[in-house]
């Protein structure tokens, strides 16, 4: 492994100012970029893709936010009201364009950062980025997205399957599927709006689940479970384990005969764990219906056909791989020991790695309490840690 001790500065000089980067043109990045205008220190955003919210316009069509509008704004522009209480995907890119334009942040699109380092003078960062640029600023904020890189399992037998076969990343809507069996591969959010999706759109529809989700409703009487999860943030795990059993008792049915038993493990516990529940947008009605089958996990392919845990086997006309994704932080930072064994940040918002001080991550997290919102939460504490006490020289803003 790469030394990674932070060198220190040795001149009598002191460096020239210098910009925060900020990596990643997403709601992460564009947060922290304003709330760092917003003391008076220049930050510049670099975004690889040629426009801000690249991950929100390759999401799939029917995509609405699970969380309020209200709890979604980010620092400085709240979202508008006739976004409705639960904000579309198109709406959120409306919103991302409008928010950098309204704040007049300074954006370089079509700019991949492709590794950090530790200043050659001491104090600092200098990032490589695409056509050999090499840029030195005074702290980095990496806001590369929770969903960066679209992770497959390496099944085996994959390469023998001869139907359709695409990761939830490029799905889009149920058109081409209408008429056709589909398996959709993980339970999580994603995989189980895009199997309600295209029951909707005339698919026959079957989701491999390999461990049984929490399921709650999106809103109960008024009352958003994300107003739940900000509560549970500042409780013990076991007494929210406890009443949210109680609650999806009572406002979840018991779905054991269609193959989604009430799970073992209490659902806060799942959230340490990195599992959020899954929030019911026709999950439920189209499982009870039979529009939604559930089978086992798939455990690999062979002849053409899925192989499922359980021994059956499917000839499904496509599958799409609803399986998450990994943070692909090695390359950009892994060298600088700040990766824990699983590949996240060691430490989050405000607080700097040990061996990494001015180096702040944003966004790899799925906290149950919305992930816009503990961005933004983020953004301002970020903000007020380089302002105090950044590495290297911060460039101010003039006036």
């Amino acid at each position: 492994m790469a030394d990674s001790t932070p060198p220190t500065h040795s001149s009598a000089h002191p460096p020239p100012d210098r910009p925060v980067y900020v990596i990643g043109g997403g709601p992460g990045g564009l947060s922290a970029a304003y709330a760092l205008r917003a003391r008076g220190i220049r930050a510049v955003v670099l975004e690889k893709s040629d426009h801000v919210g690249s991950s929100w316009r390759g999401h799939y069509d029917r995509l609405h936010l699970h969380t309020t509008r209200r709890l979604s704004s980010l620092p400085g522009l709240p979202m508008p009201r006739r976004f409705g209480r639960w904000v579309s995907r198109d709406d959120v890119v409306r919103y991302l364009e409008k928010y950098a334009e309204h704040h007049r942040l300074e954006i370089v699109t079509g700019v991949e950062v492709s590794r950090v380092e530790h200043a050659p003078d001491g104090t600092g960062w200098l990032l490589h980025a695409t056509g050999g640029r090499e840029l030195t600023g005074a702290a980095v904020v990496v806001a590369t997205g929770y969903n960066h890189t679209p992770r497959v399992p390496d099944w085996p037998g994959r390469d023998t399957y001869t139907g359709e076969f695409l990761h939830a990343c490029a799905y889009r809507n149920a058109e081409p599927f209408a008429g056709r069996e589909v398996l959709v591969v993980g339970a999580g959010n994603t995989g189980a709006e895009i199997a309600v999706d295209l029951a909707d759109g005339g698919a026959r529809v079957r989701l491999s689940i390999r461990t049984v989700p929490h399921i709650v409703r999106r809103s109960t009487a008024g009352w958003a479970a994300q107003y739940s999860g900000v509560m549970a943030r500042h409780l013990p795990v076991g007494l929210v384990d406890r009443m949210a059993r109680q609650m999806g008792r009572l406002s979840v049915p018991d779905l054991s005969a269609h193959g989604l038993p009430r799970p073992g493990t209490g659902l806060y516990t799942r959230v340490t764990e990195g599992a959020v529940p899954v929030q019911d947008v026709g999950l439920i009605d189209a499982v009870r219906k039979g529009r939604v089958e559930v089978v086992a996990a798939v455990e690999g392919f062979e002849d053409g056909k899925a192989v499922l845990a359980d021994g059956t086997r499917l000839s499904p006309d496509a599958v799409v791989a609803a399986t998450g994704y990994t943070r692909a932080l090695e390359g950009l930072v892994g060298h600088l020991d700040v990766l824990d064994a699983r590949g996240r940040p060691v430490v989050q918002g405000p607080r700097s790695p040990r061996t990494a001080p001015g180096l702040y991550f944003t966004g790899f997290t799925n906290p149950i309490s919305g992930m816009l919102r503990e961005m933004a939460i983020d953004a301002v504490r970020i903000a007020k840690a380089i302002a105090r006490d950044g590495s290297g020289r911060v460039s101010r803003l003039p006036g």
